[in-house]
């Protein structure tokens, strides 16, 4: 069995974060399953993780932690810290707003940006002093196919994950001096409630005036729904938790991006913009490093 690490999961109630925490402690890792609301909302899935934990045996806690809000990322990782140092992080918490890009207004797009690109920076800052310290520690960050490729009605989604993609890569070269990997997860399509709990636009006004399109968001949402019910096995959200456990369990130096599910052209982009970026990270590396300069 590979060497147990303690692995503080975020959004783990449902999903791909529940399924993610349960692979991870049933691999034999000392799992922190955490969540909002957990004595409210979510008292009920909190309930049931640590029954299904207890009955099966399993090193699986679950704690109270809102990536919207940094004293609760704070405390939980303090308190984390004090039993067992964390040895990663797995940044799954997300939503998936869908609907015409204009009609979200400010206040909608700061919020889902506050989950999925704010969220990644909070539980980041929180952990990685200790991890820098231990120079060690690993950091994997639920992104998506909308990480790499922008859509029509995922506008807010794709702009909120290409710019996680962003940070969390250029985090990835800042912390190799300490021994830290920071890695993204790029899944297409799974069968998650991401579809049932997609927020949609507010400003009915400036969506009711582009006509037929307004109705694209149930079209492609139903879409995706009929899919899933398919049971294609290339959908199958276990897919996601397993590779995660592969990925931690593996030898580093691990691939920046690993993506799951059905291509849809994504490890294309990454393929091509690789050498690209490898090149660019070549030139500047003698001056962020402070590397001698050949004359």
């Amino acid at each position: 069995m590979a060497i147990p690490h303690t692995i503080l999961v975020t959004g783990a109630s449902r999903g791909i974060g529940l399924l993610t925490a349960k692979a991870l402690a049933e691999a034999g890792h000392y799992v922190y399953a955490s969540m909002r609301d957990i004595d409210g909302k979510n008292k009920e899935a909190a309930e049931q993780l640590n029954a299904w934990a207890k009955n099966n045996s399993q090193n699986l806690e679950t704690v109270e932690l809102d990536v919207t809000d940094e004293n609760s990322v704070e405390n939980t990782v303090r308190a984390i810290e004090n039993a067992r140092p964390i040895d990663v992080l797995i940044n799954n918490a997300g939503i998936m707003p869908t609907g015409l890009t204009e009609a979200y207004t400010v206040d909608q797009v700061q919020d889902y940006f506050d989950v999925n690109m704010f969220g990644i920076v909070r539980t980041c800052r929180a952990v990685l002093p200790q991890m820098r310290k231990r120079n060690s520690g690993l950091l994997i960050h639920l992104s998506s196919a909308a990480g790499r490729f922008a859509m029509p009605f995922f506008g807010v989604y794709c702009a909120s994950k290409w710019a996680m993609e962003a940070y969390c890569e250029t985090l990835h070269y800042e912390l190799e001096p300490f021994g830290i990997e920071s890695l993204i997860i790029e899944p297409s399509g799974h069968g998650t409630d991401l579809v049932d709990t997609a927020p949609a636009p507010q400003d009915n006004q400036v969506a009711n005036s582009y006509g037929p399109l307004v109705g694209g968001r149930d079209r492609l949402l139903g879409m995706f729904k009929s899919m899933f019910e398919q049971n294609d096995p290339g959908t199958d959200a276990n897919n996601v938790a397993a590779k995660i456990v592969k990925l931690i369990e593996a030898e580093s130096p691990r691939a920046i991006r690993t993506q799951v599910g059905h291509d849809m052209g994504v490890e294309t982009m990454n393929e091509v913009t690789a050498p690209i970026q490898a090149d660019l990270l070549d030139g500047l590396r003698p001056v962020y490093m402070g590397e001698p300069v050949d004359a």
